[in-house]
């Protein structure tokens, strides 16, 4: 089954990295207070693959990952507005994609981590997706 969405998630590797969501196997990606992500967060489906991106440090995409479980109340929140979503590791890059490789890649001018920095909760279409995956392969 093809899926519709493809995402791209930062996390400070400092607060939740890679390496623990291997460990855990799964986590519920809470905490999001800014009305785009949230709203990105809601548009997520069971399924939809999801890049992982440490924000801090060496920034880079360092894997992948897969929606769980869709938008249910934030439990980190005491207002209903709020959302988290359960996500699941699929792999590890085998050689991680740095935000300079992908910012001097054309094909990817335009996606959200260039033109919205500070977003933590993005949209890819399946080609920037499949093309940030390549780049690690």
């Amino acid at each position: 089954m093809a899926s519709k969405n493809h995402w791209l998630v930062k996390q400070e590797p400092e607060a939740y990295s890679w390496d623990d969501l291997l460990k855990d196997g799964k986590v519920v990606w809470d905490g999001v207070r800014n009305y785009q992500a949230r709203n990105n967060l809601r548009k997520m489906a069971a399924g939809d693959p999801v890049l992982f991106y440490h924000s801090v440090g060496p920034r880079k995409v360092v894997g992948t990952a897969e929606v769980v479980r869709e938008a249910f109340p934030d439990p980190t929140a005491d207002d209903d507005r709020w959302v988290s979503v359960e996500l699941k590791p699929v792999r590890s890059l085998k050689n991680p994609v740095s935000l300079d490789a992908i910012k001097q890649d054309p094909a990817l001018a335009d996606i959200a981590l260039i033109r919205q920095s500070r977003l933590s909760v993005m949209p890819l279409t399946r080609k920037e997706y499949e093309r940030i995956v390549r780049m690690g392969s």
